[in-house]
């Protein structure tokens, strides 16, 4: 199916402005401005510049549904459903990762849940990168291949839809009644692999000098020698693990006064001098390379063995955020090497 740019931003207009379908509220990727590359997430309104396309925005996902600071007694639920566009595939990964963590197990966290039913996710295939970005490290692609209700594929002024789930289904039938939608051709689907295939290229282009084993156990072999070196800039801001779409730390504060009982969540960092300080003072990690080496462990060897899912979606974030000027790339890689050198002197 084949919708057009400008009647895709219609169908977007009539639900914020007539409530079509009961979705108030619709989340894209906004650009402050013509000369600003950078994307924020935004509501959806007629005189914002919304691009659904490109890379991926500057704030992750997570915070729509793991929000920085939420109470969660009483529950805060949504008021109404809403529709969240233009996500890409390292958000949606890291939207995976959260729905193991937070409503796959044993636990499930009711205000995150709540968040996730009420919302639609329409991912779209990346058309540019950022210098940052690296999925394709992680064997991940430049667009999604699951875990989104719709996707968008851009051809010129036009989206290929491609529906994911059930919930995407019904989406596409509401948009048939109120905007035009065209079938697509095989000349279609041709150029949409062709132009999914350049952004692959692209991105393994961008990060060829990077490339390192994907044995990342070897990120544990080295303990104390090289860390030390590639986190000496490191100032524990935490900015790195607010940014990540997949880190779900918190802390939960006791905020009860008079008759009502309140707890409120907010976001912890384990890059923070006090994360897993006990009671009588102590921590297990009392320096700072080791919280910055935890932090790697747990994206390639924690998060792995939990979930049987990488907690890092190659969506480059923690390099821009970081105070201390780190690539979280290069850090994989002189760790990786550095071991590899190690067992060839051995």
């Amino acid at each position: 199916m084949l919708i057009k740019e400008q009647a895709l931003r219609s169908f977007f207009q009539q639900c914020t402005e007539k409530g079509v379908g009961a979705y108030s509220e619709i989340i894209v990727p906004v650009q402050q401005n013509e000369n600003e590359g950078s994307l924020h997430l935004s509501p959806f309104s007629a005189d914002k510049l919304c691009v659904l396309d490109r890379y991926r925005s500057i704030d992750p996902v997570k915070m729509l549904f793991y929000m920085p600071r939420e109470k969660v007694l009483p529950p805060q639920k949504p008021g109404s459903k809403r529709i969240v566009a233009g996500i890409k595939a390292c958000d949606i990964k890291g939207i995976q990762v959260l729905d193991a963590a937070l409503s796959g197990g044993d636990f499930t966290d009711p205000v995150y849940q709540a968040w996730r039913e009420e919302t639609i996710l329409i991912a779209t295939d990346c058309t540019a990168a950022a210098s940052t970005c690296h999925c394709t490290l992680l064997d991940g692609k430049p667009y999604s291949e699951s875990g989104f209700d719709l996707n968008l594929s851009k051809l010129g002024d036009q989206y290929y839809i491609h529906v994911g789930s059930e919930k995407g289904e019904a989406l596409l039938k509401l948009i048939r009644k109120h905007v035009s939608i065209e079938e697509a051709t095989d000349a279609d689907l041709k150029a949409i692999q062709s132009n999914r295939k350049k952004m692959v290229e692209k991105v393994t282009a961008q990060n060829k000098k990077l490339e390192r084993s994907e044995n990342f156990r070897k990120l544990r072999q080295d303990q104390d020698k090289e860390w030390p070196k590639v986190s000496e800039t490191c100032v524990g801001c935490g900015a790195c693990t607010n940014i990540c779409p997949t880190c779900y730390c918190l802390i939960l504060n006791d905020e009860t006064k008079a008759q009502q009982f309140v707890k409120v969540r907010s976001y912890d960092s384990c890059q923070w001098n006090g994360y897993a300080r006990v009671a009588g003072g102590d921590t297990p990690r009392p320096k700072m390379f080791q919280r910055f080496r935890n932090r790697y462990l747990c994206k390639f060897l924690f998060m792995k063995s939990n979930f049987d899912m990488l907690g890092c979606t190659g969506c480059g974030r923690c390099t821009e955020a970081c105070a201390g000027n780190i690539d979280f790339r290069k850090v994989i890689k002189r760790i990786n090497d550095h071991v590899e050198m190690s067992v060839i002197h051995e």
